[in-house]
């Protein structure tokens, strides 16, 4: 086997991980947190859900592909389709059998970015990969196990996009991440850690902004994204190094991707160790051949579908795109800080669509999607739902996440169940 060097790897990485053609396909990963339906703030034990999804057929009416994450959070992840329509109603035919199995065990699905309920924080999948990452992230604080165990969330996928012209991959990237902040503070749906509010309204956005830099901020900017992203790849500390037999996954501390190739660790990488590698990666856009889009705050019921219209409307319809960057305009280009850890990003996990000046520009961005959607045969679930959230939420400066405090306020639980209350959640994470 040839030895993978700098060169070969980052040669490697500007051939997988960007995609070239223009847009065809489109996918979404929706996840939620499972609790009790009666008395929600229980801790479940990992044998009552797996016995409740045992129960699914193996594989679910649309073929979307279910996970278990760390903290027993459960995920669909939808196949790649043509059409964001047919996206939606694969989707939603799987969650309906997802929702049915959870529910003859007494069960519910909660859609928020974080777990609104307070619970011990404690791995429920003992595979090496996670024991790997529980070990690295509790070196570094609180908020990686926060992450793994109690966070949840909507990804959009798109395609990476053309060489050149109106789908330009270059342009794409730039375009999702100046959209990041938008659809952080219109999604926000996360107030709330250990059952407390935060004074955040995505305290998801702010918890990954909190972890390992070298993993979660974007990449430096570039005017080509292929070359930006290998350097990133390679720069990011080592996380977990694959080994046989039982042993343990723990990497050297401080090993970065391009140390292990230059001698450092106690083998050679290889060329699955590097794609391994980049699955431990979490920017707010991750190019994984397609652009995984990883800001949206989980969302409850079939809230999933908003920011599917909107992101596949925003990007994938050429005159949408043309109008998007000009509604982004009044927020400023990116300084020489990277998402999540600018100002505006800040602004958008902590006040949402209170901000006057990200209100304006979500309701422009919702605006411009409504029209690309009308210009888009068979989009009308989607539409439909895109503009039911426009009304409720940005239409009124509002976000999900504040459907929650209202709920806290009035003494209720904020899932719709119990009731809670206590310090603020920040200082329990402290």
């Amino acid at each position: 086997m040839t030895p993978l060097t700098e060169s070969t790897a980052e040669d490697h990485l500007l051939g997988i991980c960007f995609k070239i053609g223009p847009p065809r396909l489109t996918g979404v990963e929706a996840e939620w947190f499972v609790h009790d339906a009666r008395c929600p703030g229980t801790t479940l034990s990992p044998e009552r859900v797996a016995a409740a999804l045992a129960a699914l057929p193996e594989e679910l009416p649309a073929g979307s592909r279910l996970t278990r994450e760390p903290g027993g959070q459960v995920e669909l992840s939808s196949p790649p389709a043509a059409d964001p329509a047919d996206c939606a109603r694969g989707l939603l035919a799987d969650q309906a059998a997802l929702r049915e199995a959870l529910a003859a065990q007494g069960l519910r699905l909660t859609g928020a970015g974080t777990d609104p309920h307070p619970r011990e924080r404690r791995m429920q999948l003992e595979l090496p990969r996670y024991q790997a990452m529980e070990r690295y992230f509790d070196a570094r604080g609180p908020w990686g196990r926060i992450m793994m165990c109690g966070t949840a969330s909507v990804q959009v996928n798109v395609d990476a996009g053309a060489a050149s012209g109106p789908h330009a991959f270059a342009e794409r990237w730039q375009l999702a991440h100046r959209l990041g902040p938008v659809l952080v503070a219109a999604f926000a749906n996360s107030p709330l850690l250990d059952g407390k509010p935060t004074g955040h309204r995505s305290t998801r956005q702010l918890v990954w902004s909190r972890m390992d830099p070298s993993r979660t901020l974007a990449p430096a900017a570039d005017a080509d994204p292929r070359a930006a992203w290998a350097r990133y790849v390679l720069d990011a500390q080592v996380l977990c190094v694959r080994r046989p037999d039982g042993q343990p996954w723990t990497a050297p501390a401080g090993l970065t991707f391009r140390d292990w190739l230059r001698g450092a660790g106690d083998r050679p990488p290889s060329a699955a160790d590097l794609d391994y590698h980049r699955t431990t990666l979490f920017p707010p856009v991750r190019p994984r051949g397609h652009l995984e889009l990883r800001m949206i705050d989980a969302q409850p019921g079939e809230g999933w579908l908003a920011p599917l219209a909107l992101v596949t409307a925003l990007l994938d319809d050429p005159l949408a795109a043309d109008a998007t960057r000009a509604a982004l305009a009044p927020l400023g280009s990116p300084n020489g800080t990277r998402p999540p850890r600018t100002e505006l990003w800040r602004r958008a996990a902590t006040l949402a669509l209170t901000d006057p000046e990200l209100r304006r520009v979500a309701l422009a961005c919702f605006g411009i999607a409504d029209q690309a959607l009308a210009r888009r045969p068979g989009a009308g679930r989607l539409r439909a739902a895109l503009a039911e959230f426009a009304e409720r939420y940005p239409a009124r400066g509002r976000c999900p996440a504040d459907d929650q405090l209202d709920a806290l306020r009035a003494g209720a639980d904020p899932a719709g169940h119990t009731d809670v209350a206590g310090p603020s959640g920040l200082e329990a994470a402290r």
